[in-house]
């Protein structure tokens, strides 16, 4: 092992035990921990360390190619989107349901997969999953045997090629600026294919064959309710004259105290009261917005104090009521809303519609909704008419869950010049006559001067807390290796596989460790940060065993697909995430179904990275 200063060292395993701590418990939230890290990394510098990056060394980071890539990659997907290329697809597999469960399946994961391989995986999983609900119950199966493989396919899809997902190019940066191997090329756009491509086929076909068998039956969150506590109606009524309730807080007046009746609105001199609902004093003249089950209603008529519509002659516009509808709807990753409360957003007074749960990494929640702050995947479950939940749909905040996409018309030249930005960026990297970083700045600048997607819609489509995380982690990266951390990392993954294993088998058990590691940490991490951590790691191990430039490519490409090959949780990956809400998914259904993929991948990854690199004795 090489001499480290001990200083230095103990620093960095502080700030990457405490990273992996707070990411795992997701106590603080994520960007604030990356935010944090970054901070604390910058002051060090401030020492003079000897063995830490300097300042100008962390700027460096910030010319970083991967991240720019990155950017760039998201929108060419979100003009994809916008131009209703995914959409247009997804629609026309509806059409072929006709030829049974097994065969449909084969056709949509296949599809999703070869979609993913190719553009950022979120927004194909988030357009279809109002599709997948749909087909669910044109099928006649549970919406949850379809959202899981769906989820996974886009995962089998990623590991194929170098755009696949953000996790490859952020390996490939690592590759191309290694000091173990100064004259590593970065990754190939089809490198990963040798690799992912069988391992997709494999996967595909397990989820296929399997998937409608071990996967349980569950409900969405609209169907949490019985069918009879969903029927519900918003009708208005008005606070009359000599009311007792005038004077009185929401909270204790008798309309609050009635069984199936909920005061979703007060309306005073035409505007909605924005000061919370239960310490509001009610004054004559006050229009109550309520939402009332059928007993409810009944029972809510025969309080004194207020009269609905049809029982005086108010002498104003006519109050109407009607029935409200239930629907789903999912915080998008780059939706207006988050990390705002309701309050905040005053989201009933901008869209009239009720909150009357949200549902977030498996827990239902009820209490103090107002003072949540919404989080990307969180599905709410949304009271109200359905004039209020169209404006709603359009507004592009959120995923409505209620029945497929309908595809507006679009330019076809605008279609086309979406599909050609991103077939040039693939030729082009693929051809080496430019870098993807370059090629990929140059197709999303197209993109935006053709109008295919504006400079507004473009920023909103970066996911900006998942770039201050990569940048966060390339500094924890380039201060375990300044520092003798990874080297450390690299030693013990040595000395465990030199103590238990003969010469000739030494090198395939590096690969078994690292993939086990890394398959580890990005359970509990990102698949970014994960990839952000090992990669240098991967260089040390297999310039410690003295192996060629091409074969250390082995070792990262082992790293790539264990750090995107997340299956056994829903937090690992986020479209598990997105799948784990929304299907009312249990944390043990992962568990319980996503360790035969996640045995497909480590087995598969394993044989294959030995037999192509000839690393079998």
């Amino acid at each position: 092992m090489q001499t480290l200063n001990q200083t230095e060292l103990i620093l960095a395993l502080i700030l990457l035990i405490g990273a992996v701590t707070s990411f795992a418990l997701e106590k603080i939230k994520i960007e604030t921990t990356a935010l944090c890290l970054l901070g604390l990394v910058l002051v060090l510098t401030l020492f003079g360390l000897e063995n830490w990056p300097s300042f100008s060394e962390f700027l460096s980071i910030l010319s970083s190619e991967a991240p720019l890539a990155i950017i760039a990659m998201f929108i060419v997907s979100s003009a994809l989107s916008k131009q209703g290329v995914i959409e247009r697809l997804t629609l026309s597999l509806q059409k072929l349901t006709f030829v049974g469960f097994s065969p449909f399946m084969l056709l949509l994961l296949t599809a999703v997969a070869c979609l993913s391989a190719f553009i950022n995986n979120t927004p194909v999983v988030v357009i279809l999953l109002p599709v997948a609900i749909s087909l669910s119950r044109i099928l006649g199966v549970a919406s949850s045997k379809l959202l899981i493989p769906i989820s996974y396919a886009s995962i089998f899809g990623g590991c194929c090629t170098l755009i696949g997902t953000s996790t490859n190019i952020l390996a490939s940066g690592f590759m191309s600026s290694s000091k173990y191997y100064p004259d590593m090329g970065s990754m190939g756009m089809f490198e990963l294919t040798k690799i992912g491509f069988p391992l997709m086929i494999l996967g595909i076909l397990f989820l296929v064959f399997f998937g409608k068998k071990l996967l349980p039956e569950r409900e969405a969150l609209s169907k949490i309710l019985a069918d009879i506590d969903r029927k519900e109606f918003v009708t208005e009524a008005l606070v009359i004259k000599n009311s007792p309730m005038i004077g009185q807080m929401v909270k204790e007046a008798t309309i609050s105290k009635i069984s199936g009746v909920r005061l979703l609105e007060v309306v005073r001199l035409g505007n909605s009261l924005s000061t919370p609902l239960s310490e509001i004093k009610l004054d004559e003249g006050d229009r109550l917005i309520l939402s009332c089950k059928p007993q409810g209603l009944i029972d809510a008529r025969e309080v004194n104090g207020f009269k609905f519509f049809d029982q005086a002659d108010l002498g104003i516009e006519e109050i109407q009521t009607s029935e409200a509808i239930m629907v789903e709807a999912m915080i998008k990753p780059t939706s207006g809303l988050l990390s705002q409360t309701l309050s905040e957003v005053d989201f009933r007074g901008c869209f009239s519609l009720t909150i009357v749960a949200l549902h977030r990494k498996g827990k239902n929640l009820r209490l103090r909704l107002n003072q949540l702050k919404l989080e990307t995947g969180d599905t709410l479950l949304l009271l109200g008419s359905e004039a209020s939940v169209e404006k709603f749909r359009s507004s592009g905040e959120a995923v409505l869950l209620d029945r497929s996409p309908i595809l507006v018309d679009k330019k076809p030249i605008k279609s086309f010049f979406a599909i050609g930005a991103l077939l040039a960026i693939i030729a082009i990297a693929s051809l080496g006559i430019m870098p993807l970083c370059t090629v990929a700045l140059l197709g999303a600048g197209f993109l935006i001067l053709s109008n295919s997607i504006n400079l507004r819609e473009a920023v909103r489509s970066v996911e900006w807390n998942l770039l201050l995380l990569i940048y966060s982690m390339l500094a924890l990266g380039l201060v375990m290796e300044k520092s003798g951390g990874s080297a450390l990392l690299a030693d013990f993954i040595k000395v465990i596989c030199t103590s238990g294993l003969s010469q000739e088998w030494q090198v395939i058990g590096a690969i078994i460790v690292l993939y086990l590691f890394t398959a580890f940490l990005t359970e509990l991490l990102s698949n970014n940060a994960t990839i952000a951590i090992m990669t240098p790691v991967a260089l040390m191990v297999a310039f410690q065993f003295g192996l060629e430039a091409e074969d250390a490519r082995a070792f990262v490409l082992t790293c790539c697909i264990a750090a995107s090959a997340s299956f056994m949780t829903p937090i690992g990956y986020q479209t598990n995430t997105f799948v784990y809400t929304v299907g009312g998914y249990r944390f043990k259904d992962f568990l319980k179904f996503g360790i035969w993929p996640m045995a497909i991948y480590f087995f598969g990854t394993v044989s294959m990275v030995g037999f192509l690199w000839n690393f079998f004795p």
